[in-house]
């Protein structure tokens, strides 16, 4: 038998758990697609971009390392809002961080159903197309309800699966390598440039879904930062390395639709190109058990601080599992991915990402000066981190569209309008109580 946190989960999530986790968040669709379109950006300066935006992300995993090393609850960048900067702030990061996940999952959803076409192509509409869709929702969603610890199996094994194919990419492409194909005399302009990291934002981020199931973590305070500083390092040079063999065997990378799957067939031939589908396919499946794993437990951690309907704080009394947030996010995600015209107007952008990870950075300050208690991982120069950190935060947002500002907007305003509209229901339902219970106070008296 697991222990239980305060919230009634059960820990079953070990240190090498929340290792996989973190990297199955952060590997999932981008990766099989980013490599051909930074590439038509900047040319082999890609692999610099590649670079660049792997030291922003982990000077930002830094700050989430000490920040989440202070908490052993469910919530993640909600709670460390929430403490930092009050319940509305913590609100509006708490939301925008459920709406990311149950978007990101339609997206991905739909990219699967596109990669599951190269093996079965009937499958990429109608029936098809919805009976898998229905079943992967189901089918994960079942296994969040068993238990975490089943879970946290069930992302061992996809990572596992997910790393091997790309692993071989790298190792067999390294030797096919054909050094014309680098070219690096144009200098790309800064506004490519820009755009580029921006861009492969997508590809880096996720690591936060590892420190949101904090309350379903054995040692939190401990594993935490370990899981998200080792997972990020891995991830970053795993991620040079297939741009350096993409640009190297592919001089057509910068048209394709699938990057890695047409490097490997490239000098792996057509078992090439299948090894690379299928690590696509699982990629994501691992990348959605993971979603729906952190998805879930935002809208438990916003109900058990009373800022959503209590119902959604439920554990299941066998699995101790946050049964009820499962189910809801489940059928959330299940609408809004078989909705797949609707996905575009629907998905947060990078945008909405990199302000949830400046509230995260900004609260690293601010909780050294009100905590004094030591965190389980200090990191060095903490808050020049954070600030060089929340700089280059700021120098990506300033390389947005406005399209992305508008739906990043949007979102934000949208949660302000739910917590304001549950706000009001609660204070009308205290109101109409409160005369009850003085009369029930008073009938004592009369008699």
């Amino acid at each position: 038998m697991e222990p239980l946190s305060k919230e009634g989960l059960a820990r079953g999530i070990r240190r090498w758990d929340l290792v996989a986790i973190a990297i199955n968040a952060i590997i999932g669709a981008g990766i099989f697609g980013l490599p051909a379109k930074v590439f038509a950006l900047i040319g082999s300066y890609s692999i610099i971009a590649f670079a660049v935006c792997a030291l922003v992300v982990a000077l930002i995993v830094l700050c989430f390392a000490e920040v989440g090393s202070r908490f052993d609850a469910t919530g993640g960048p909600y709670l460390y809002a929430r403490e930092a900067f009050g319940p509305t702030i913590g609100f509006e990061v708490g939301w925008l961080l459920w709406l990311v996940r149950v978007t990101a999952f339609a997206a991905n959803c739909n990219l699967l159903v596109q990669y599951a076409g190269y093996f079965w192509p009937p499958v990429g509409s109608g029936a098809p197309r919805a009976a898998l869709i229905t079943g992967i929702v189901l089918l994960l969603a079942a296994v969040n309800i068993l238990g975490v610890r089943e879970t946290a199996l069930v992302s061992n094994l996809f990572t596992i699966g997910k790393l091997i194919p790309l692993v071989i990419l790298v190792a067999v492409g390294i030797f096919f390598i054909a050094p014309e194909n680098y070219s690096f005399d144009v200098v790309p302009d800064y506004g490519a440039f820009s755009t580029s990291v921006l861009l492969l934002i997508y590809a880096f981020t996720g690591f936060e879904m590892a420190v949101i199931p904090a309350g379903e973590v054995r040692h939190p305070q401990r594993d935490v930062p370990f899981a998200v500083l080792t997972a990020i390092a891995l991830v970053a040079v795993l991620f040079i390395l297939i741009q350096t063999v993409c640009i190297g065997t592919l001089p057509e990378l910068a048209i394709s639709e699938r990057p890695l799957a047409d490097a490997g067939s490239r000098f792996m031939g057509a078992a090439g190109g299948a090894l690379i589908s299928a690590g696509a396919i699982v990629s994501i499946v691992g990348n959605l058990n993971v979603v729906l794993l952190a998805g879930s437990r935002m809208p438990f951690a916003m109900a058990e601080r009373d800022q959503l309907p209590r119902a959604l704080a439920a554990t299941h009394r066998l699995f101790h599992t946050p049964h009820v947030a499962i189910l809801t996010t489940a059928a959330l995600v299940l609408v809004l991915t078989l909705s797949g015209t609707f996905i575009y107007a629907l998905t947060v952008s990078a945008i909405t990402r990199l302000v949830i990870y400046a509230a995260t950075c900004a609260a690293l300050p601010v909780l050294r000066r009100r905590d004094h208690r030591p965190p389980g991982f200090r990191a060095p120069a903490g808050t020049l981190v954070a600030l060089l950190a929340l700089g280059l935060i700021v120098w990506l947002l300033a390389n947005s569209t406005w399209r992305e500002a508008r739906d990043a907007l949007m979102a934000a305003l949208f949660g302000l309008a739910v917590y304001a509209l549950y706000r009001a229901a609660k204070r009308r339902a205290r109101a109409a109580v409160a005369p009850r219970d003085e009369e029930q106070a008073a009938t004592p008296a009369k008699r």
